[in-house]
Parts: C-alpha cells; sequence; structure tokens
C-alpha cells in the first residue's frame, strides 16, 4: 500500500480521535477544529487526493459539527481575496491571450541585451522577477523558458543551461513576493491579517517589505547562478516584429488596473478616499479590469479578453484557498488559535531577529515538500494569535512566513517553476538542490532581515 493510500485512511482516523480526546477537556467547537484541522494538514502534506478537493472539507465539516454556520463558512469561500485573486488570474490570461506577456519579456531582455551569457542570465532574472509581480510564477516561466531554450540552441551547453532555466525559476518565485498579488500566500497573509487587526496593508505597504527584498535576493540569484558565465551566449533573441492593437490594449488596462491597486488607498488617502468610495476594494478594481478588458475589441473582429481564455484559470487554487480561510475563521471562532498560541508565547523570550529567522527557516524548508498555499493557510491563523499573545503587531510574525513560503528552490516538488525547470530535461536535480539550499539560506537571512529592520527603525 502506497504512503497515499495509507494517509488516505489514517488522517480522518486520527481526526477522529483527536476530536474524541480535546471533546473531553476543551469546547466542542476547538476539539471539532482541530480534528478537521489535522484531516485537512494530512491531505494536503500527502496529496492522496487533489488539494483543492481535500479543501472542501471545512465548508462540509464545520457547519455539520457546529462549528460555524453555513453562512460564515461559506462566506471564506466567496472572500474579496478569492474575488481578487480570480481577478487577477483573468486580467493575466487577457495578458497571456494577446501574446503581451512574451513582448513584455522580450523588451525586458532586450535591455541588458544578449552579447555575452553573464548578460543574457541577467536579463532573465529581471524579466522573470518582474513579470511574476503582476502574472503568475507558473505563466511567467512558461513564457520564458521556451525562449531561454531557442537561445541555447539543440545542444545546450550544461554550463550555461542550467543556470539560465534555474534563474527563470527561481526568479519568478521572487518577484511573485513583490505585490499582494503576486502569489497565494502574501494574499492569505494579507486576508487573514485585515480579519485579526480590521487593517488593510495596501500596496505600498507591502512594497516597504517586498521591494528590499527583491533588491537582495534577485542580483544574490544572478550572481549565483552566473559565477562561472562568461563568453558570448550563442544565441539571439527572437523578434516579434511591431506592437499589435490587441497587445497594445492588453498592457494598458492592465497598466490602468495596477495604478489603480497601488494608488486606491496611498498616498493621501488614496483615489477612493479623494472620490468618497470608502467602499472601493482592490477585488472590485480587478473585477471592473476583466469587464473591460471584455469590452475593449481586439482589432481582429473580437475582443481582448475572451471568456474561453478567462475560464481556464486555475479555480482548484481559489478553492484551495477558500479551505484555508475557512480553517482560519474556525480557528478564530473556536478558540483554537488563541489554544496554539499559549504554547507558542515562549518565542518572545528569543531576540527579535532570531525569532523571525526561525519562522521563516522552518517555513522555508516545510514548503519544500508541501504546498505553498497549504501552509500559509495553516499558519497564518495561528502565528497571528502568537503575536497577539506576546502583545506584537500580527504583521510581525505573519509577513515573513508569509515571504519565506516562496523560498522554495531545492526540490522539483517545491513549486510549479522548479517542475517545469526539471522538466527540460537541462537541469539535474542534483544542480537544483546544492544551488537551491545556498539560495534558500540566504533568502530567509534577507526576509528576516528585512522585516526586523523596517519593523525596528522605520514603522
Amino acid at each position: 500500500m502506497s504512503v497515499r493510500s495509507v494517509a488516505l485512511i489514517v488522517a480522518p482516523l486520527l481526526a477522529l480521535l483527536l476530536t474524541a480526546i480535546l471533546a473531553q477537556s476543551f469546547p466542542w467547537p476547538l476539539a471539532v477544529t482541530a480534528g478537521v484541522t489535522v484531516w485537512v494538514a494530512g491531505w494536503w502534506v500527502f496529496e492522496p487526493l487533489p488539494a483543492a478537493v481535500t479543501a472542501l472539507l471545512p465548508l462540509g465539516l464545520f457547519p455539520l459539527f457546529g462549528v460555524l454556520d453555513g453562512n460564515q463558512v461559506a462566506q471564506a469561500y466567496g472572500h474579496p481575496v478569492i474575488l481578487l485573486l480570480a481577478g487577477g488570474f483573468m486580467l493575466s490570461a487577457g495578458i497571456e491571450g494577446a501574446g503581451a506577456h512574451r513582448r513584455l519579456a522580450l523588451g525586458m531582455l532586450r535591455l541588458t541585451g544578449a552579447h555575452s551569457a553573464r548578460r543574457v542570465l541577467w536579463g532573465f532574472v529581471l524579466a522573470s522577477g518582474l513579470l511574476s509581480m503582476w502574472i503568475s510564477n507558473t505563466a511567467t516561466v512558461l513564457v520564458l523558458t521556451p525562449v531561454a531554450l531557442a537561445i541555447l540552441g539543440d545542444k545546450p551547453d550544461p554550463k550555461m543551461a542550467a543556470p539560465l532555466i534555474l534563474a527563470i525559476a527561481y526568479s519568478a518565485s521572487v518577484g511573485g513576493m513583490g505585490t499582494p498579488i503576486g502569489t497565494p500566500p502574501n494574499l492569505i497573509f494579507r486576508s487573514v491579517y485585515q480579519e485579526a487587526t480590521g487593517t488593510e496593508i495596501g500596496f505600498l505597504s507591502w512594497f516597504k517589505f517586498s521591494i528590499p527584498v527583491l533588491l537582495l535576493v534577485l542580483p544574490f540569484i544572478a550572481w549565483r547562478l552566473g559565477r562561472n558565465l562568461d563568453g558570448p551566449a550563442g544565441g539571439e533573441l527572437p523578434v516579434l516584429g511591431p506592437w499589435r492593437a490587441v497587445e497594445r490594449r492588453a498592457v494598458a488596462c492592465f497598466a490602468l488596473v495596477a495604478v489603480a491597486w497601488v494608488t486606491r488607498t496611498e498616498p493621501f488617502g488614496g483615489w477612493s478616499g479623494w472620490l468618497g468610495l470608502p467602499g472601493a476594494n482592490d477585488a472590485s478594481v480587478a473585477l471592473l479590469g476583466v469587464v473591460l478588458m471584455s469590452v475593449l475589441p481586439d482589432g481582429e473582429g473580437d475582443r481582448v479578453l475572451k471568456w474561453s481564455a478567462a475560464e481556464r484559470i486555475p479555480w482548484g487554487t481559489l478553492v484551495l484557498f477558500g479551505g484555508g480561510l475557512a480553517l482560519a475563521s474556525g480557528f478564530a471562532s473556536s478558540g483554537l488559535g488563541e489554544l496554539l498560541a499559549s504554547s507558542l508565547v515562549k518565542l518572545d523570550t528569543l531576540p527579535l531577529w532570531i525569532m523571525l529567522l526561525s519562522i521563516c527557516l522552518a517555513v522555508s524548508f516545510l514548503t519544500e515538500i508541501t504546498s505553498n498555499t497549504a501552509t500559509t493557510a495553516l499558519l497564518m491563523p495561528i502565528l497571528a494569535a502568537t503575536a497577539v499573545a506576546i502583545d506584537a503587531d500580527p504583521a510581525l510574525l505573519m509577513l515573513p512566513a508569509a515571504l519565506a513560503a516562496s523560498m522554495a528552490f531545492m526540490l522539483p516538488v517545491a513549486t510549479a517553476p522548479n517542475a517545469i525547470a526539471y522538466g527540460t530535461g537541462v537541469v539535474p536535480a542534483s544542480r537544483m538542490m546544492r544551488e537551491g539550499i545556498v539560495i534558500d539560506v540566504f533568502g530567509v537571512l534577507a526576509v528576516s532581515s528585512v522585516v526586523y529592520a523596517v519593523f525596528s527603525h522605520f514603522r
């Protein structure tokens, strides 16, 4: 019997046993929440079923056993942050359908030139990092990898091939940290933090933490992977010809949405304050952008965003996200979050930087073998409650964990970008492990140091 088959049976049995034991000493909702969490965590880690299917368990079990009523748990699956993620996916689909993402990537590559292997690698780091701030990490890698393989030619030089492909994958994961919408862990943090504190973290506030991390980690990736590269690149960048109308309109629409996101609440109250629109949120901006992109003609007899493209977004990720938010709601309402936090208050005895570094290291290495979205969904409510218990801003513990969830570079299974890189056949698993562990460690040092510095001196 395989490990997955064992997990399929053992996880619910453990959940049942834990619930029965805890119910002897704690309120019933707390016991049920703990049991469901163990069940969900077991299936998320070993994946006997797709993660999105597992994420439906709280939707069925919490109302059934009185943890939350049906309306409360359903709200988690239709939370504004999920609508924001759906809107972001659809906008990205419009960019990808127009082919504009490929043109933008090639434009960024031309900034560094293709005259030497090292400059090409730096160009791919720049393009991958910047693109993945706004479109999915996976889409970024899928766009750039064929371009890199074309440059490498039919018989790629192993000395250049592995660093170039790894640079694309690693930079996409790091770039995803750059904006609140860049990767699902960012949005999970933002949502749970807002639920816990009533305070929303806007784009400009996010940039205070993310941009310094990107400015540290992306150059390190380029240096680390390009340290032994020299000589010519061996190929030329593809030529795409003049911009088409659909590309211009897709980019203009996405740029308008991005500006609206960044300036909604900052600076000086943002446009939502100036126009007297306090109910505006990032989800409404994203969905209006989707409508606009669906209305705009593409200049070829159709629309910029076609529903056939929009309906192919990763709906499973949205369901997974909803399951994580439902667990967070269960933690808060049942008191489980406070109970777990009380066992973690000893963290307060550690020096602040060591505490942050410990959290980042634990999350980074955990996400090497588990979904970073699932891991973040499980940890955020616990860290939020722990921060409250030690009288700290929840962001102090939650934010480094959310950022560190993107620092998973060692294994092909850790992230979709890693899997794509490995799937090209030019990156040995041993090389990924060797380079990845160094970048993992540097990345968590950068995250913990930046968060420590911002909270100590700039908050």
